[in-house]
């Protein structure tokens, strides 16, 4: 299929995502099927057998199952299974690894019992304290596999509206931790809800687009084999070239394909973050964002977690992605019916940082703030 998107002519890029890159009704049927066995069994099961009471608050699917940009014929889910036994980051760290060897246990007993239909691969983690535990479930009923990453996490979110802001304490402690902890971007998952919803209410055709990168990023794991930069960079990428050069929900995807391709080819210029979820209003995360844009190009930060620059620091594999990505600017999925190359649409390659205020000017300025409301009280009393 790589052949088949290289040669595919611009005009004919949404018909060869309808035709191969979106999921039919029954493979999404089958996996929603699979997922909702696994939620089931880590909500009501996996913890009841437990030597202490374990309790799970909620499992929130991620991956690009939960965000609305699977690939046919591809799924993977990220279930991330939040514990009230967890009750800070730290806690995560330390005791992930005994909740995580609590439903393998549970895993291989699901499935010796009367759900042996469910076939599990459970993968062996290398470490005595893994991060996540990665299966593949699979039903011969349904002839589908579904790759499963499981993390437990730390509810410090709690409920999470679609369009809510986080109270800026929880960044100020996730700061403080990873920073602490030279850690960064260690507990992303405990900001899962907050990426999917981030992705998930966006644009029907913008979920195709990222469906084409997501695609063309695969075809070149195949060829160029060593490591690459992170596939969730290349969605951020793509979300950020539509914001920028569209913001429309109707668009020339060949235009839009293009524009992401031209965006890795300057890596070294990348400067990119939203204030969706978090921004410069409060002191401390506002030093701390700035400090984290001053660092080594690329830099796109999740836009649910600050301390995680999702660009990485492989440049060694963004040069081997722009070698790529320049390479494909010749085919005919570029070229115009005419044959005149597709143009791109016009987006700067980075996003402004509002001015920095030091400690002396921050303090200054709420003690002007001050007087002027203690005038203006005096002022009126008087009156």
């Amino acid at each position: 299929m790589g052949q088949g998107l290289s040669n595919t002519p611009a005009s004919e890029l949404d018909k060869f995502i309808e035709d191969h890159l979106l999921p039919d009704s029954g493979f999404r049927d089958d996996v929603k099927a699979i997922i909702n066995i696994m939620c089931d069994f880590l909500k009501e099961r996996c913890f009841q057998g437990a030597a202490h009471p374990v309790r799970v608050s909620k499992v929130v699917k991620g991956g690009s199952s939960g965000k609305g940009t699977a690939l046919n014929g591809r799924s993977d889910a990220d279930l991330v299974v939040f514990l009230t036994n967890l009750t800070s980051f730290e806690d995560q760290l330390k005791r992930r690894g005994e909740f995580i060897q609590e439903i393998k246990k549970q895993l291989h007993k699901f499935q010796r019992e009367r759900h042996i239909w469910v076939k599990f691969e459970v993968q062996n983690p290398w470490w005595s304290n893994p991060r996540v535990l990665s299966f593949k479930l699979s039903s011969p009923q349904l002839q589908r596999e579904v790759e499963f990453d499981v993390l437990p996490a730390y509810d410090v979110l709690g409920h999470v509206g679609i369009y809510g802001k986080p109270d800026p304490e929880i960044y100020r402690k996730l700061i403080r931790q990873c920073t602490s902890l030279r850690l960064e971007g260690e507990f992303s998952t405990c900001f899962t809800e907050l990426q999917r919803n981030f992705l998930k209410q966006r644009p029907t055709k913008l979920k195709s687009l990222i469906r084409l990168v997501k695609h063309w990023y695969q075809l070149c794991k195949e060829k160029l084999g060593k490591p690459l930069p992170p596939q969730y960079a290349l969605e951020l990428l793509t979300v950020y070239a539509w914001e920028r050069g569209s913001g429309v929900t109707k668009f020339n995807t060949a235009q839009g394909f293009r524009t992401v391709l031209e965006l890795v080819t300057k890596y070294r210029q990348l400067r990119i973050y939203w204030t969706v979820y978090y921004d410069f209003q409060d002191q401390d995360i506002s030093n701390y964002l700035h400090s984290q844009l001053r660092r080594a190009r690329p830099v796109i930060l999740d836009p649910a977690d600050p301390t995680g620059n999702v660009a990485g620091s492989n440049s060694d594999g963004w040069g081997r992605l722009a070698r790529e990505a320049t390479a494909w600017f010749r085919y005919p999925c570029f070229k115009n019916k005419d044959g005149s190359p597709v143009h791109s649409w016009d987006v700067p390659t980075e996003v402004g940082v509002p001015h920095q205020e030091n400690q002396e000017t921050h303090f200054f300025r709420n003690v002007c703030l001050f007087a002027l409301l203690v005038f203006g009280v005096l002022r009126a009393s008087s009156a």
